[in-house]
């Protein structure tokens, strides 16, 4: 089947960090059912490999790799594994992401550490060193995967709320130092009925406080990400979607 050619990726190599699982592992299914190669990357070997196979019956390639997304050398290591595999990246999904609840007066160094590694430092590498590497060939496309935290901050989640929307000030300052070549936008997710849903409370599972009236299904992410990486979205960098229901 010759997909949409406003939604075709065929021979695009995308990486999508935290694609294991939740969000990531929507969003790079749909690439691959687009003609898209992938690079699955997480912690864990095992799950990314089992998302990898998955693509690879669309009949495209797919790579897993293990890495912490919050290590600047797990992130290096990462990008030039992708270039010896593939020759080059031409959109990078930043989806990786933890959000630990705790009072703020009891938040600990390492905890706080962590956060901001995983949401911010990590991120921040893997966009600046394939910014710089696209903006040096054929450009490319980032995604940078932020939350309604950012936007509107909730108790309790200090850190990561402040991770999230220094995330969004990035992709802009981003998009303006490597546009035109590279372009960098955000997706900004409220409620998704992903792993983390497994903690909820049934009424949380069921509704939420947006025009939706309930939390997202993980399939819901998709559009909003084929869109930004689209050849057809070439005007649009340093933009943030939300993917909330119409929070309020």
């Amino acid at each position: 089947m010759i997909p949409d050619p406003l939604f075709d990726f065929r021979g695009k190599v995308v990486v999508v960090i935290g694609g294991s699982r939740g969000l990531g592992r929507q969003m790079a299914l749909a690439f691959a059912e687009r003609g898209a190669n992938l690079v699955i990357a997480s912690r864990k070997l095992v799950a990314c490999e089992e998302v990898a196979q998955e693509c690879r019956t669309t009949g495209g390639k797919a790579m897993a790799y293990s890495m912490h997304a919050g290590s600047w050398p797990d992130c290096d290591a990462l990008l030039d594994a992708v270039y010896t595999e593939f020759g080059r990246i031409d959109i990078l999904i930043n989806n990786a992401g933890m959000s630990p609840a705790s009072p703020s007066h009891k938040v600990e160094e390492a905890m706080f550490d962590a956060v901001l590694n995983l949401n911010l430092k990590g991120p921040f590498r893997l966009a600046s060193q394939a910014a710089w590497r696209m903006s040096q060939r054929d450009g490319g496309c980032i995604i940078n995967v932020s939350s309604s935290g950012a936007l509107m901050p909730l108790p309790t989640a200090v850190p990561y709320g402040a991770a999230k929307a220094a995330l969004n000030a990035m992709t802009v300052s981003l998009a303006a130092e490597y546009g035109p070549k590279v372009r960098v936008n955000t997706i900004s997710p409220g409620p998704f009925l992903t792993d983390i849903a497994k903690a909820w409370t049934p009424e949380m599972r069921k509704s939420a406080p947006n025009a939706a009236e309930r939390p997202g299904s993980p399939e819901e992410i998709v559009t909003a990400a084929l869109m930004l990486a689209s050849p057809a979205s070439t005007f649009t960098t340093g933009a943030l979607v939300r993917v909330d229901g119409g929070l309020r």
